[in-house]
């Protein structure tokens, strides 16, 4: 059995991660930022997959993940996201940890896995 959130538009849940993060008083630039980084999208084609309407399903299917998003842990929804077996639900729950670091106010250089100098 499939989860629902699978079938979710992306659109459905992209202005809500604006909204936790503006709340907070971070940009939506912030949260265009960890997208790109986890899915190695342009911002022009994010900005296509909100317009069509594309799932989350079918977003992920077309990304290629970050190198580094394995270093992504920690929990979300009472799950650790390093312990997710289902790689579409674990890619899922990497942009939704990253968007809860934006929020929390975490410099960008840390959210983003890089290196130390």
């Amino acid at each position: 059995m499939e989860h629902r959130i699978y079938g979710m538009p992306f659109a459905s849940v992209y202005p809500l991660y604006i909204a936790k993060v503006e709340r907070k008083s971070r940009a939506k630039a912030d949260v265009d930022e960890v997208t790109r980084w986890l899915t190695g999208y342009t911002q022009a084609e994010i900005d296509a997959h909100v317009a069509s309407g594309t799932t989350f399903r079918d977003f992920f299917a077309g990304a290629t993940i970050h190198p580094n998003a394995g270093m992504i842990t920690g929990v979300i929804c009472g799950v650790r996201v390093q312990e997710i077996e289902d790689p579409l639900m674990q890619r899922i729950r990497y942009l939704d940890k990253l968007v809860d670091e934006v929020a929390k106010g975490k410099a960008m250089e840390k959210i983003l896995r890089s290196p130390a100098p």
